[in-house]
């Protein structure tokens, strides 16, 4: 190995002592390049950016060549240094450069691209938007071939349905079937972590649009299965009998959601698993499909679909509680069941759940009008809405017989207690006997 080399393996080194990661790009290529060339000079492909580059190297200089980070000269060789591919969701074969602009330069120079030396992927620098064509175009396109984009880096598939949600535009149709034909690489390249990296950067308004595109081109199916599977699992959506599958219901309900709760992000997540359960609770008794305890079951099935997503434990606490609770305020509640809710950690989410349900079914809100009017009540101490006995219990207490005068003495026992008259169950029983006297 001549010493040009070995100098710029020592470079690496110094790189790599660092704690960054550095290579001579296409050694082979370059030998044969080096013999033709009166000056010589070595592309390395490294990590460091050219401000760290600039501290271990003092000697670096502004880069000439196309693609170039830097350039050091040391004595009679050039050392040209290209950014490395340090994404997590690229092809493998994309990972190791095989070839710079200046090598590429070069070859055409003296007429000759051995390919058993040289491949596609080019180093170069990435920004938030690399990959994709101007949106002045009104669509999400990536660039050039979009199956060969795709495969320098797995995530442009994932921030592609992203753009689309948030954008609410078009994928083009070479994009899309790129997506759709890499879904298994996609997920197969791409950390949970990467993918949900890009989630969170979905509007909460958007996020059914998201899902949708996830389902559409096969990556919800590999990611979340038993979401997916949702789409197999029929329900009747209304009192008219017209059936949905439970999938399109989730759907529909995360669009209505966000209406009221704008920017809950965490809310519309937890849509997207609070029917979850009727997946494993489904069963059909000859004439109608039944989910008994499908939010039950559902709290506890999320868990485990939410730690695959790497979500952080408290979000889940969060999310596995509201679909845990998520039936509560579909009920006509009484006062002391509106107190009860009212007791429940994250209500107003829970009361949201219930209004997009109700919303995305196109039923009445009968229930619900009636909770939101008891709302008020809920904050009033319970023996100024509810007497001490029933109508039961006073007929029980007097020997009196069912009639509208039990109920005159259950509003007299009620104002009573308002008044500080009555104060324990004891006192209510004297009260209506000595009434009915």
């Amino acid at each position: 190995m001549s010493q040009p080399f070995k100098d710029a393996i020592g470079i690496c080194k110094t790189i790599m002592r660092n704690s960054y990661d550095a290579y001579v790009v296409n050694t082979l290529l370059q030998k044969e390049l080096h013999k033709s060339d009166r000056e010589a000079e070595i592309d390395i492909a490294c990590e460091p950016p050219a401000e760290e580059l600039a501290r271990l190297f003092p000697g670096l200089q502004a880069p000439e060549a196309e693609g170039s980070i830097g350039m050091l000269k040391e004595g009679e060789v050039t050392y040209h240094f290209y950014p490395a591919d340090v994404e997590d969701a690229s092809h493998p074969e994309a990972t190791l450069a095989r070839i710079t602009p200046r090598m590429l330069k070069r070859l055409s120079e003296t007429g000759s691209l051995p390919a058993h030396l040289a491949c596609p992927y080019i180093p170069r620098t990435y920004e938030t938007y690399d990959g994709f064509v101007s949106f002045e175009t009104g669509e999400i396109r990536l660039e050039g071939i979009p199956d060969e984009t795709l495969r320098r880096n797995y995530l442009l598939g994932i921030r592609a349905l992203r753009l689309a949600a948030n954008f609410d535009l078009h994928i083009e149709r070479n994009t899309w079937m790129a997506i759709v034909k890499g879904a298994s690489r996609i997920l197969d390249y791409v950390p949970v972590t990467d993918i949900m990296d890009e989630w969170r950067k979905v509007e909460a308004e958007n996020m059914w649009k998201f899902v949708q595109l996830l389902f559409d081109s096969m990556l919800l199916h590999g990611l979340l299965p038993e979401i997916a599977a949702l789409s197999r699992v029929i329900q009747i959506k209304n009192e008219e009998g017209v059936e949905e599958t439970v999938l399109e219901h989730v759907i529909a309900v995360m669009q209505k959601y966000p209406e009221e709760l704008t920017y809950d992000w965490l809310g519309t997540l937890a849509i997207l698993f609070h029917d979850v359960g009727k997946l494993y609770c489904a069963e059909h008794d000859g004439e109608r499909w039944t989910f008994y305890q499908h939010h039950r079951v559902g709290a506890k099935v999320a868990r485990k679909l939410l730690s695959r997503l790497s979500i952080p434990q408290q979000d889940i606490d969060v999310i596995c509680h509201l679909i845990r609770h998520h039936l509560r305020f579909h009920s006509m509640l009484t006062d002391k069941g509106i107190r009860r809710f009212k007791a429940l950690d994250e209500y107003p989410r829970l009361i949201e759940m219930a209004r997009a349900d109700l919303k995305a079914r196109g039923v009445a809100l009968t229930s619900f009008n009636h909770n939101m009017k008891y709302l008020e009540r809920g904050d009033m101490p319970e023996q100024m809405v509810e007497p001490f006995l029933n109508g039961n219990e006073i007929m029980e207490a007097t020997g009196l017989k069912p009639g509208p005068h039990v109920g005159i003495i259950r509003d007299d026992l009620l104002k009573a207690q308002i008044a500080g008259q009555v104060n324990s169950l004891e006192e209510a029983v004297a009260y209506v006997k000595a009434y009915k006297l």
